[in-house]
């Protein structure tokens, strides 16, 4: 195995990174999957950007509502806007499929506090009484 930077896991050096990442090296594979998930110094991303980040891994894996109310507490804490949230599912929607972003968005949109099902009902009410029904 090929030797790890001592303390915290350096990414500064990206080619050793990626190099280790591609041999499957299990020392370092290690370091990464121990290192706290707040910790922001093993990525080099800002916490807005981490938190987004996190949110498209979690819609292309279809989490657990759970795990969206927190990613997305993170990220609006970190200063993302709703909007950004949202632009999270449109920006990975042609990799992971529309039926994962479908899966996702009632989960996202309870976690930035949209009640996705009282807006639903409310259109429907208008379109019935469009149609004049």
């Amino acid at each position: 195995t090929v030797p790890i930077p001592k303390g915290r896991l350096a990414v500064a050096k990206h080619e050793d990174a990626l190099r280790w990442m591609a041999l499957s090296d299990e020392r370092f594979i290690e370091k990464v999957l121990s290192e706290q998930l707040d910790d922001l110094d093993a990525c080099g991303l800002d916490p807005k950007t981490h938190a987004l980040v996190r949110l498209g891994a979690l819609v292309a894996l279809d989490a657990a509502p759970a795990s969206y109310q927190w990613n997305a507490s993170m990220a609006l804490a970190s200063g993302a806007t709703v909007d950004e949230i949202v632009g999270v599912l449109i920006a990975v929607a042609p990799t992971v499929g529309l039926a994962r972003v479908v899966s996702a968005a009632p989960a996202v949109a309870a976690a930035i506090g949209y009640d996705i099902d009282a807006a639903l009902e409310e259109a429907n009410g208008k379109d019935a009484t469009l149609r004049g029904a």
